[in-house]
């Protein structure tokens, strides 16, 4: 089955650039230094108007994995709420608090919004029992994708963790395979089967570094590693 390859956006430019490298859905961030936060609503419009990709986008108002209140929660919702007037294919979001999963927050946010679509993001990677977030995540039915890095070990065992993780998370979640992904681990991930949809940031940039901006030439050649033809 042909590996998904998912890019990091975010701006005009790098979302052209991930579409002619051959990317196959866009995560549209601002501060990607900080690990994301919520962009504009225009500029996920002024995307959306120079790409037919699907775009998943991030709603985060911080850099933690917590929500300090009410008008934080608001905040989400409200980002979430404008997107739903795009049509975008969903929203990247994810909360953990002491170890565990913040489910308590995760339905708050979600609340009354039954048709939107999420992937819940690394603070999946922060929760002590993995594979128990995972059934939680499950109970959930705006989810559909969890994006984790399947731990700190090398790629190898990596991909291991992750098939585990898929083999969990059966036929309602999706494992999308991301932190650190380089052409490397997009070369095991793409020859273990693991997953079927991988996640990167820093390796379709030219320099690669997180902030740079995307490059077709990058997308192309792990494009190529994603297929198995390089």
């Amino acid at each position: 089955m042909r590996l998904l390859l998912e890019v990091i956006v975010q701006t005009v430019d790098d979302a052209r650039a991930a579409e002619a490298g051959g990317a196959d859905r866009l995560e549209v961030v601002r501060d990607i230094t900080r690990d994301g936060l919520t962009p504009s609503i225009d500029v996920v419009r002024a995307i959306q108007a120079v790409t037919r990709l699907p775009l998943r986008v991030m709603v985060r108002e911080s850099d933690s994995f917590t929500v300090s209140g009410a008008k934080e929660l608001a905040a989400l919702r409200r980002a979430i709420e404008q997107l739903a007037t795009l049509n975008v294919d969903g929203v990247v979001l994810g909360f953990a608090r002491g170890g565990a999963l913040d489910l308590e927050t995760t339905r708050a946010v979600l609340a009354g919004m039954p048709w939107v679509r999420v992937t819940f993001h690394r603070a999946f990677d922060v929760v002590h029992d993995p594979i128990a977030a995972l059934d939680a995540l499950r109970e959930i039915p705006q989810i559909d994708r969890v994006l984790t890095s399947g731990g700190t070990a090398d790629w190898k065992a990596r991909c291991e963790m992750l098939k585990a993780y898929a083999t969990r998370a059966g036929a309602t979640l999706t494992m999308l395979a991301g932190g650190g992904v380089d052409a490397a681990a997009l070369s095991l991930i793409a020859a273990s089967g693991c997953v079927r949809e991988a996640h990167v940031g820093r390796a379709a940039r030219e320099p690669q570094v997180r902030d740079a901006p995307v490059s077709a030439d990058r997308v192309r050649r792990l494009r190529l590693i994603a297929d198995g033809d390089a």
